[in-house]
């Protein structure tokens, strides 16, 4: 799968353009690039054309920490991608962080979607409980680091039952994340705590809306996801 390259700003971005038929934008979480898609990828490329970036900062793009601190530019670059590749509708998928990106897209850019969906992710802003462990790990980072911060992240993004018997799959996604820089997670974490809550999209959109969520998500509780189930038309 080639990784071609979109120049948003000063930021270039990476991003891989597979199959064909109906364009499927999948946009990935933090602490992450576009591989933790991989096996979806395989899957839907017979089925639709897939258009998967990396986010500024993570994978192949190049880091730009302005860019990366805020969720609405990150869904500009995102609609900016689309713009020069597709005049079609699409349908965009955010996963986590990904899913924030996605909502802020549905506010701003409605008429380029056929359809969108949260995948462990929330239209809710962040708690102030929530505000404050975000913080917590901002301080965890500039004294320790972006690696070891991820090495005691990411575990706890999974089930204890997958954690058991997967841990090798765990470990491949902690070593990916040696690409991070510090100053790229912190803008991340400072991206959400500063975004909006977004409920309204979901009620007011006239959109098909996708949810997947998880019985033992700790990041995207599933009382807190179902909660918002009901929302959309």
């Amino acid at each position: 799968m080639i990784t071609k390259y979109f120049k948003f700003q000063d930021c270039e971005i990476a991003y891989r353009d597979i199959g064909t038929g109906q364009a499927v934008v999948l946009l990935h979480g933090f602490g992450e690039d576009s591989h933790i898609f991989d096996l979806q990828i395989e899957f839907l490329k017979d089925h639709c054309r897939l258009i998967v970036p990396d986010l500024p900062g993570s994978g192949l793009s190049s880091v730009d920490v302005q860019l990366s601190s805020s969720i609405d530019l990150m869904a500009d670059c995102i609609a900016s991608l689309i713009h020069s590749l597709t005049d079609l509708p699409v349908i965009l998928l955010g996963h986590s962080m990904g899913g924030y990106i996605t909502l802020a897209f549905a506010e701003k850019y409605s008429n380029q979607l056929k359809a969108f969906g949260l995948l462990h992710s929330t239209a809710f802003a962040d708690s102030e409980e929530k505000k404050t462990t975000r913080r917590k790990s901002i301080d965890f980072i500039r004294e320790k680091g972006a690696f070891p911060f991820l090495q005691t992240a990411i575990p706890g993004l999974f089930a204890e039952t997958y954690q058991k018997y997967f841990s090798d799959k765990i470990n491949m996604l902690i070593e990916s994340g040696k690409q991070f820089r510090k100053e790229t997670l912190i803008s991340y974490y400072e991206a959400m705590i500063a975004r909006p809550d977004r409920t309204s999209i979901l009620s007011e959109s006239p959109l098909p809306v996708l949810f997947i969520l998880g019985t033992e998500d700790k990041a995207a509780p599933m009382a807190d996801v179902l909660s918002q189930v009901k929302l959309p038309n």
